[in-house]
């Protein structure tokens, strides 16, 4: 995963309330376990409405998307936030999100920021013409003109985005530590780190070993 430290660009103006993980990804592009090729399906059914926002050339790859309220409800599919990083958005800007789809974005290296509605109003009409910055550094939202909307993340999330570690990442991060733990075990407890199981030991009133 790539650290994220910034996302500054365009922003998809959309504002939109209660946009579940259908419509964000329609339920049969989940055949794929892959991560790839997702974004063609994102918004499948915005995108079919002529003039759509994320087919605009105006916003085209743009790296954050400005939403309403109780943004990823619905099921849980990881494939949502997949989805959304295929087609190049690092950071979603809602007054709310589903807790599931905000845990599986950070899991895919997307930032969720929570903003009250009325800064989500102001970065609407921005985005229409003007870029958007989010910075992990400062915790802040700001824009050309001057707006700087703080806001909270977990301080544990904020530091994986940072330094890109998913899951796998900081289990790696810890290797020497997890090898010195096995190698004290192995030479303290041999029994359990070689039995693999309840060899050697005597069942209670079996008379066996």
């Amino acid at each position: 995963m790539e650290p994220v430290r910034k996302v500054e660009g365009r922003a998809y103006p959309w504002g939109a309330k209660n946009i579940d993980t259908d419509v964000i990804i329609p339920a049969h592009w989940l055949k794929t376990i892959s991560r790839e090729g997702l974004g063609k399906g994102a918004f499948e059914s915005v995108r079919a409405e002529p003039g759509n926002l994320f087919d605009d050339p105006r916003y085209a790859g743009a790296p954050v998307l400005v939403a309403g309220e109780n943004f990823g409800c619905g099921s849980s599919r990881e494939h949502a936030a997949w989805a959304l990083a295929d087609l190049g958005i690092k950071a979603v800007i809602a007054p709310s999100f589903s807790d599931i789809f905000s845990g599986n974005a950070f899991k895919n290296g997307i930032v969720t920021v929570v903003l009250p509605q009325e800064a989500i109003d102001r970065l609407v009409e921005v985005a229409k013409t003007d870029e958007i910055t989010v910075d992990l550094e400062t915790m802040t939202v700001t824009t050309p003109f001057q707006d700087r909307f703080p806001f909270a993340l977990d301080p544990f999330r904020r530091d994986c985005l940072m330094q890109g570690l998913d899951e796998i990442g900081l289990t790696l991060a810890r290797d020497t530590a997890i090898s010195k733990f096995e190698t004290a075990a192995t030479q303290s407890r041999p029994f359990v780190m070689e039995g693999g199981g309840n060899e050697g030991f005597a069942v209670a009133g079996s008379g066996r070993t």
